[in-house]
């Protein structure tokens, strides 16, 4: 009888020892009840950082932990998406992501359209762009995409005449009629503010021109057509695409809080694309 007692107690205590490691178990695959999934996406400050603190919140309550890594140097924002340093970013438009996937042998995929910036030309010297004078100097971006971008802006200007056909491919060599002569510079964009100090002209994407205290619609002596196929895009890895997380962000940027910021602090300058 006694062996039958102590055989018994001996199997009660295996069976809660094994229970208790079972529990023990699924406790530590299973998240904590505040675990939020975490999202870093890389942008640049104006407007971009600032349209994604507007949705941050709104993520929070969808368990979602927004991380917004900002870059000064927007050349270096998709090559640290395609090496998984950022799951998404949010700073260009599509021509311009185009032309890396077909530079880089990359397949980065837009997602969802949210705001157009166009492009402004500015002088400090100028307030007419009737009264550009003969051989005056002018600073465009020297990617290739907004390059080309920058001189569709100086031909609705009138200043220059483009090949038929070339778009936002267009380089200098592609100019056919220059009747005033003007001599163009090529820099790095977020340079193009500093350089209004050397240069009488100079075309400047939207965001860059915020980040120097210039407002697009007050300071440019001429803007770009605001129905311009250059909405700025969120970007991710085409296996990310359809992430959860990944789609209620977009959601998220396309929302009525977001429209009204744009509409209400960059009136003219940054207009909503959905």
């Amino acid at each position: 009888m006694k062996k039958f007692i102590v055989l018994l107690l001996s199997l009660v205590l295996m069976t809660a020892a094994l229970v208790g490691c079972s529990q023990n178990s699924d406790q530590g695959q299973a998240p904590a009840p505040d675990q939020k999934e975490k999202l870093v996406v890389g942008a640049t400050a104006k407007p971009h950082a600032e349209i994604l603190e507007i949705v941050k919140p709104k993520l929070a309550e969808e368990g979602i932990e927004l991380e917004i890594k900002k870059f000064t140097d927007y050349v270096l924002i998709n090559p640290a998406l395609v090496e998984g340093q950022i799951d998404a970013n949010f700073f260009q438009h599509i021509p311009y992501l185009e032309d890396f996937n077909s530079q880089n042998g990359a397949n980065l995929k837009w997602i969802a359209k949210i705001h157009n910036e166009p492009m402004g030309v500015y002088s400090n010297t100028i307030t007419d762009i009737n009264a550009v004078p003969d051989g005056a100097s002018v600073g465009i971006p020297n990617d290739a995409t907004n390059g080309g971008r920058a001189l569709m802006v100086l031909e609705s200007a009138g200043l220059i005449k483009l090949k038929e056909g070339v778009g936002v491919l267009a380089t200098e060599q592609d100019i056919v009629e220059n009747p005033k002569n003007i001599k163009i510079t090529m820099m790095d964009a977020p340079m193009l503010p500093r350089a209004l100090e050397d240069l009488d002209l100079c075309v400047i994407n939207s965001n860059y021109a915020l980040e120097a205290n210039l407002n697009p619609v007050e300071d440019s002596i001429f803007m770009e057509p605001k129905d311009s196929p250059f909405a700025n895009v969120l970007v991710v890895r085409p296996e990310d695409e359809n992430k959860e997380s990944i789609q209620k962000l977009a959601k998220a940027m396309q929302s009525e809080e977001v429209r009204q910021f744009l509409e209400e602090k960059y009136p003219g300058s940054c207009v909503p694309s959905f």
